[in-house]
């Protein structure tokens, strides 16, 4: 008979390990970072509804602008600039308008930029804009083919701050990893400020991104967008339409809470919260939230963070 090794005492197997450093505590390494949050436009009256409670909750953690989407092929144009027009006009928040090029003349599109610019709207996320789902991407005869010509052409309407999309695992519709870091360098020598990634959940992914980023010559911030997970199934789906990896490891956290919606919720706000404060400690100091108009995750990451609220300020009034 063979019997088996003897297996270490405990605390013997616990000290074997190489020992983990703690993250650096965010309420006593400097200013907290600069937040940004991303909001879609009500479909419905209900949606409208929870649209403007997660504005009101998130209002006092100040952020530095809020975006409002687009819908595939500019399909929200009117409730987007809704939308953006009534958080300038009744919160102290700085609203961001996204607007796509696609399926648009270059007169519409500068039109719609116009108007933003003499609602007061001074920023601006330029995409290319998706099709709509089964359809390829085909530029509009007469419109801007790209997000760097739509970025050119805003520049030349008037001086918008300009943010634009990088895509740390790739555009699903690039030609490869190249062609889109160097799309990505074009939207910024265009006239852009900074870029926005879109959401990813392997922190390397993004951090071996900002080097190629860098060694191609970018020097913008390269804002890493964030998107805490409460129901996986439904991200898992979104994110094999946008390129977007799932790490195994992301849906082993997830299984067996189907039924179970707050575990759900203390699932996602640490696994976001986790890959926020790695992010932070290794000097990342923006993040961009989408919010998905469900205010508490983001609301809870953000405190993690360090961010504290403020009291709302009335829209209009400035500081003396």
């Amino acid at each position: 008979m063979i019997e088996a090794a003897p297996t270490a005492p405990t605390l013997a197997r616990w000290l074997t390990g190489p020992r983990v450093t703690g993250l650096p505590a965010p309420l006593c390494e400097g200013p907290p970072p600069l937040l940004s949050f991303e909001f879609f436009p009500p479909r419905t009256e209900a949606l409208e509804v929870q649209l403007w409670s997660c504005i009101r909750r998130l209002e006092p953690m100040a952020p530095r602008f809020v975006s409002v989407t687009y819908g595939a092929g500019g399909s929200t144009q009117a409730r987007t600039h809704a939308t953006v027009t009534r958080i300038l006009a009744e919160t102290a928040l700085t609203p961001a308008a996204h607007l796509t090029c696609i399926g648009a003349s270059r007169h519409e599109v500068d039109e719609v930029a116009r108007r933003y610019w003499d609602a007061g709207v001074r920023h601006i996320v330029a995409l290319r804009g998706d099709p709509p789902p089964g359809e390829p991407y085909v530029p509009h005869p007469d419109g801007y083919r790209y997000a760097a010509d739509l970025v050119a052409g805003l520049r030349a309407i008037a001086p918008f701050e300009i943010s634009v999309a990088a895509y740390p695992e790739t555009h699903p519709q690039a030609p490869g990893a190249a062609a889109d870091l160097d799309n990505l360098k074009r939207k910024l020598d265009a006239g852009a400020t900074r870029a926005i990634t879109q959401y990813f959940f392997d922190t390397e992914i993004y951090l071996r991104f900002l080097d190629r980023c860098l060694a191609a010559g970018i020097t913008a911030p390269i804002v890493p967008g964030i998107m805490p997970v409460s129901n996986f199934a439904q991200a898992a789906r979104f994110s094999a339409l946008c390129g977007a990896s799932v790490p195994a490891w992301l849906g082993a956290l997830f299984e067996g809470t189907e039924q179970d919606p707050e575990i759900r919720r203390m699932v996602a706000a640490v696994v976001a919260a986790e890959q926020v404060r790695l992010l932070q400690a290794n000097g990342v100091d923006e993040f961009h939230f989408y919010t998905l108009n469900r205010p508490e995750l983001t609301y809870a990451i953000a405190h993690i963070l360090g961010v504290r609220p403020t009291a709302p300020r009335t829209a209009g009034m400035t500081g003396g």
